[in-house]
């Protein structure tokens, strides 16, 4: 079973995460963030990854902490799910369009951690949530889960639809870097024999 837990404490929020790597997926969110929600949901949906999250956070000040550590424990979950990385296909990428707007999303499972962000917005909220705070949740799951990630919009105009695009497109990919290769299920993708530094 890949499965992956943390509980993640600190002064500004409370975070309890549980996700399954081989799920179907099935997903129970709760950060009191709706647009948050609505795009974790996704993530979930079509990644085929089982995911519940519970997040209490200090959102009487803003939804800056809450955004980024609910990315941190995601991504730890998802880095303790992935154990030894035997097996994995590692690398993927995804297009997705949704209606006028195309995100692609490339990525390597390989531990070493970073980020391209190449998408801008021209409101600067969806809903309560405000939009230069999608970056930090991308920033904080990628450096949890070991991830190189480059996002990229390619084109369009609603903002909705830019990020949940970009939420899409990373659900996609996750789903195929982190499937079992039957042709090397018990080796590390990787001429070192090792993923990361």
């Amino acid at each position: 079973m890949r499965e992956g837990r943390v509980t993640r404490t600190t002064k500004e929020t409370d975070i309890e995460v549980w996700l399954d790597l081989d799920g179907t997926g099935n997903y129970d969110v709760e950060t009191g963030i709706g647009f948050l929600d609505h795009m974790l949901e996704q993530l979930s949906r079509h990644s085929l990854i089982d995911l519940k999250v519970r997040a209490k956070g200090d959102l009487h000040i803003d939804f800056h902490h809450t955004t980024e550590d609910t990315g941190i424990a995601i991504g730890q979950a998802f880095s303790k799910a992935l154990g030894d990385l035997k097996g994995i296909r590692r690398y993927a990428s995804a297009h997705i369009p949704m209606d006028e707007t195309l995100t692609r999303v490339s990525l390597d499972i390989s531990n070493r951690p970073y980020l391209i962000w190449k998408v801008n917005f021209t409101r600067d909220k969806l809903g309560e949530m405000d939009t230069e705070l999608f970056k930090e949740w991308f920033q904080a799951f990628a450096g949890s889960a070991g991830i190189t990630l480059h996002i990229e919009n390619l084109y369009g105009e609603n903002n909705h639809h830019i990020i949940e695009s970009c939420f899409k497109a990373l659900a996609r990919s996750l789903r195929d870097a982190v499937e079992i290769d039957p042709r090397r299920s018990d080796a590390v993708p990787s001429t070192k024999g090792v993923l990361g530094g």
